[in-house]
């Protein structure tokens, strides 16, 4: 009986001491002596870390990374699901599909699980989950926008300068959701951003992702075919004839060192390939076909637009009814 009086009271001490122990760490806790986090780790569900981008655009064959951020994941795991048809896709680090594009990337002891998807292309894009195994289940949806970034040079395709003019080009990255790292230009396949050749210079401007080529006094010899490849973008190319002496009505002028073309005009091509040079002037005799050429086009183009083929038509027989019925009736009087 003494034994069973001492066990009690022996209990009731090591309960008193519990209490006394949990009141002086509750006073420790609000004076701000031991962090909150002591007693939520064990309890906390799961949430989303909202700090990451929940848009993310990509280019063409560059690798995409979906980042989710989870905080108390505990025991629980992640999975990446593709919402247009719910395909597993990760879970944990573990990938769940047969397309090895798709990986998912985590270190040991961080809140990262991060969705990478090499060499996208456009029918990548769309929202992809990232979900928690909790009970319900929570998820958390990114969008990937996949581009096609194209650089593209200004002004037509085919450039006509005049000798001693300067060859200026100037070439826009487009679509590139990040500034390209470098902007190369090329004659043919030999890079210019270094060439030897004195009066060339290359302006490149990554935060408004233009870049600009400039020869000056350009020469037959600086003729051919000019490209424009941006780090992040596909090519695009130009072809530039230098030429000595122009053709007046068919290229436009702008400075005294402009790049000059030679546009485009519906059903009215110049017959370029007729034009002769001597000495830079063009004879007078091809000048004068040339201009022919334009007014008969013009004409036409008025007498179709106005209907006159038909106005005339009907005036011609409107003619002829009347000569033929003014006409004496000969056989008649036989």
């Amino acid at each position: 009986m003494l034994l069973a009086t001492l066990n009690f009271h022996r209990m009731g001490c090591l309960i008193n001491m519990q209490l006394i122990f949990l009141i002086l760490l509750e006073m420790r806790i609000i004076s701000g002596d031991v962090s909150s986090h002591y007693w939520e780790t064990p309890y906390s569900q799961p949430y989303f870390d909202n700090s990451s981008r929940r848009e993310v655009t990509s280019i063409v064959g560059q690798a995409a990374l979906l980042q989710c951020r989870v905080r108390n994941l505990g025991d629980r795991a992640v999975s990446w699901i593709r919402k247009r048809d719910l395909h597993i896709l990760t879970v944990g680090i573990l990938t769940y599909t047969n397309d090895q594009r798709f990986q998912s990337l985590h270190t040991e002891g961080s809140d990262e699980w991060t969705l990478r998807i090499s060499s996208p292309q456009p029918r990548d894009s769309g929202t992809y989950e990232c979900q928690v195994s909790t009970e319900p289940k929570i998820s958390q949806g990114f969008r990937l926008n996949v581009v096609v970034s194209r650089a593209k040079i200004l002004g037509n395709p085919e450039l006509f300068i005049k000798s001693g003019s300067d060859i200026n080009l100037t070439c826009l990255a487009m679509q590139s959701p990040i500034p390209p790292s470098f902007i190369y230009w090329y004659k043919g396949k030999r890079l210019m951003n270094y060439s030897q050749r004195g009066g060339i210079s290359v302006i490149t401007e990554r935060t408004t992702r233009t870049s600009k080529l400039l020869i000056s006094k350009a020469t037959p010899a600086d003729s051919g075919n000019y490209t424009c490849s941006p780090s992040s973008s596909d090519s695009a190319s130009v072809v530039v004839h230098v030429i000595n002496g122009e053709h007046p009505a068919a290229m436009q002028h702008g400075n005294n060192s402009a790049t000059t073309l030679i546009p485009s005009y519906r059903r009215r091509r110049m017959l370029s390939s007729s034009l002769t040079f001597n000495g830079g002037q063009m004879t007078s005799f091809y000048a004068k076909i040339s201009t022919l050429y334009s007014i008969l086009w013009s004409i036409i183009d008025f007498m179709i637009a106005t209907n006159c083929c038909l106005v005339i038509l009907g005036i011609c027989l409107s003619q002829r009814l009347l000569h033929t019925s003014g006409r004496p009736n000969h056989w008649l009087n036989r």
